[in-house]
């Protein structure tokens, strides 16, 4: 998280820095990633950066948090949309994601967030409604949710259930990008995963 330092600053200078983080993470991706580039575009010294935050690590995965909580808020509004169906809402995020991103910078930060992937940049995108993060998310998650229509016992599943499809549409993401598929291919590839969670997969 940035330090108090950073929300301090005012609205244009929080801009400036996040803009030009955010062209060097579409540029390269995070382990490539130079400061030096980043405070040269902002204007900054580099001590001013280590004012707001500790590493360019810490500043990535506050650009990546900060675009995954848009996710959330789509996600939430697309439920209400679909009446609390879960993989049909899936869908239709995943569609948005393939085809409506904003700009070709949004897509190349997600696109090199996604290709080279740690165990945090997964749990980032595959933790968006975990217990533990997020509780206003969570709370409205389960309220939208109808939970008649799901073969679940409490709620704690309908978390992990949560949490498979989204780790399938990570998967599907990444396979996406590594074989070239089109977005109907994807789109496709997908759908027949989110049909098997759906239908189960014994007779």
């Amino acid at each position: 998280m940035p330090k108090q330092t950073f929300f301090n600053l005012s609205e244009h200078k929080i801009r400036t820095l996040i803009e030009a983080a955010e062209k060097e993470f579409a540029r390269v991706p995070l382990f490539e990633a130079s400061i030096a580039n980043i405070i040269k575009m902002a204007g900054i010294p580099r001590g001013s950066f280590y004012q707001y935050f500790e590493d360019k690590e810490d500043l990535y995965f506050y650009l990546l948090d900060e675009k995954l909580k848009e996710s959330k808020n789509h996600f939430l509004s697309l439920l209400t949309k679909h009446n609390g169906d879960p993989i049909r809402t899936m869908e239709e995020l995943y569609y948005h994601f393939l085809l409506i991103l904003p700009d070709e910078e949004e897509r190349n930060f997600l696109k090199n967030a996604l290709l080279y992937t740690t165990n945090k940049v997964e749990n980032s995108f595959t933790n968006m409604f975990d217990a533990t993060h997020g509780n206003k998310h969570i709370k409205e998650f389960l309220e939208l949710i109808d939970k008649d229509q799901l073969n679940i016992k409490d709620e704690n599943e309908l978390l992990h259930i949560f949490k498979i499809i989204m780790a399938v549409a990570f998967h599907n993401f990444i396979e996406k990008i590594v074989k070239g598929l089109t977005d109907d291919e994807a789109m496709e590839n997908f759908k027949v995963c989110m049909n098997l969670i759906k239908h189960g997969i014994y007779k």
